[in-house]
């Protein structure tokens, strides 16, 4: 149970100290660690725990890593209080890379801000974020067999698993981008929705 402790709190460290861009950017990240890697977690199972993230209050990163520390430990036969302790320990691991590097930013902020060295940092790292973004997207979306860096596209399956759940996503996307619906309140419409349709 130690090690896979361990093993947790390491995983969830390394998320935290390799992803720029917030928790969106992390979800492509810990799915490759959590259900790849790991298998920790099923393809459904995690799209169901990133769906609950979102609705409840926080970043979706340290919602996703509480999820996961919780269900890793209590599913592994530990029980109800490991697995409490599961979420704390990757909830700490996600945060405490963030909590060091700002720490030691502010230090040197002032100092480094309007450098050319630092700027020429800031315009490499944007065009990734949007990329861990993207990537977070194909992985909710689509069941990706990640070979390396490539995804093997020959055994993609839908997440979605009919026409139903597409147009429940559309019309979720339309009514927030075009029409700017309350977040809380499309969240409630399309549970709903999501009951009447099953």
């Amino acid at each position: 149970m130690i090690a896979l402790l361990a093993q947790l709190f390491l995983t969830f460290f390394l998320i935290g100290m390799f992803t720029f861009g917030g928790g969106y950017a992390m979800l492509s990240l810990i799915q490759a660690e959590v259900v790849v890697k790991h298998a920790w977690l099923s393809e459904s199972m995690f799209a169901d725990i990133v769906a609950i993230s979102q609705m409840t209050p926080g970043p979706i990163g340290i919602n996703c890593a509480t999820y996961v520390g919780y269900d890793v430990l209590a599913t592994s036969g530990a029980g109800h209080l490991m697995g409490i302790v599961g979420s704390l320990t990757a909830t700490l691991a996600i945060m405490l890379p963030s909590f060091i590097i700002v720490l030691l930013l502010v230090r040197f902020y002032n100092r480094v801000k309007g450098s050319p060295m630092f700027e020429g940092v800031m315009s490499v790292i944007r065009p990734a974020v949007v990329g861990l973004i993207g990537a977070a997207a194909i992985v909710l979306m689509f069941k990706v067999d990640w070979n390396g860096l490539v995804p093997s596209l020959q055994v993609v399956e839908e997440n979605f698993p009919d026409w139903k759940s597409w147009c429940l996503f559309a019309a979720a996307f339309l009514a927030s981008f075009k029409f700017k619906v309350n977040p809380i309140l499309l969240i409630v419409l399309s549970g709903v929705m999501g009951l009447l349709l099953y």
